[in-house]
């Protein structure tokens, strides 16, 4: 049987001896636990991780200050700002949950021959090893250069997150996305309908600023709402799609051959969201319980 172009460019050796556990550095002493917090020192992804939070506050500004305070009925003001900023706080959440929820890191290092010689491998059995961090690779996993691991499950790796999104943050980033395309539409909504309100009154009685700043604010708000609401509506139907289909980023890239067996859409929801549905699918706060669902199953 041909090899795929996956398992070409890999060290895929059978036997402890032919993977140079020489050649690795032993596992540090200390190794990462579940209590500690994971964050990835990229000078690019502290900097767009701080935009995302700029945007967001300016928004929560624009909204609050410039259209809901000065409106004169307070139950529209009182509902909007509820609404608006429960979904930015938890937009905020969630981002803060990806970015520092260790995506499913493989331990680095660990490929030295003890370890090798304590997995038991059968005959025939393959093991794949990652040359750039020393580590046994598990099926499903890749290496990421920014995050400098292999990641299980890794689907990509998001600037705006500063991390790798993978088998252990992917419900995180998704409700992310989820939260941040509700709050851009539901801006959006609310300058349409502060724009007709001062058109149809006075620009002056509209908001508690000047009308050449509202309307500065407005567009620049309007202008943010539209492009991140496009491109987090798009990233939240590509994640749901991949799964849903149980296929990640990368390997729907690399046209990786599937040697996992096909479960249903819903059980590969829970894989993710958590096992059995409830409305702690929607909280950034809930860490998912996998229960029944089955991480990794493949076929025989």
């Amino acid at each position: 049987m041909k090899s795929s172009p996956a398992n070409r460019s890999r060290d895929i050796e059978r036997q402890a001896g032919y993977l140079h556990p020489e050649h690795c550095a032993p596992p540090p002493l200390r190794t990462h636990s579940a209590d500690d917090m994971w964050f990835i020192r990229d000078g690019c992804g502290i900097v767009c991780g701080v935009i995302t939070w700029l945007l967001v506050f300016y928004a929560e500004f624009v909204v609050v200050f410039v259209m809901l305070l000065p409106a004169k009925n307070v139950a529209y003001s009182v509902i909007n700002g509820a609404v608006f900023n429960g979904l930015a706080f938890l937009a905020l959440a969630s981002h803060f949950r990806a970015m520092c929820t260790d995506p499913g890191a493989v331990p680095k290092g660990n490929a030295t021959k003890e370890f090798i010689e304590s997995l038991q491998l059968k005959p025939g059995q393959v093991v794949y090893k990652c040359p750039k961090c020393c580590s046994i690779k598990p099926d499903r996993a890749h290496h990421c250069s920014v995050c400098k691991r292999c990641i299980k499950k890794m689907d990509h790796h998001c600037p705006w997150v500063n991390n790798c999104v993978g088998e252990s943050n992917q419900k995180y980033f998704v409700l992310f996305t989820m939260y941040i395309a509700l709050i851009s539409l539901h801006a959006l909504i609310m300058v349409a309908l502060h724009f007709v309100f001062c058109f149809e009154e006075d620009w002056a009685k509209c908001s508690s600023f000047s009308p050449p700043t509202t309307v500065i604010l407005l567009i620049f708000l309007c202008f943010e709402g539209l492009l991140f609401l496009i491109f987090t509506a798009v990233m939240f139907g590509t994640q749901i799609h991949s799964i849903c289909n149980d296929e990640t980023g990368i390997e729907q890239l690399k046209k990786e051959e599937k040697r996992w067996a096909k479960k249903s859409k819903w059980m590969n929801m829970k894989v993710v969201f958590g096992h059995p549905y409830s409305l702690a699918w929607l909280s950034p706060f809930a860490t998912p319980d996998h229960g029944k669902a089955n991480l990794y199953q493949y076929v025989v």
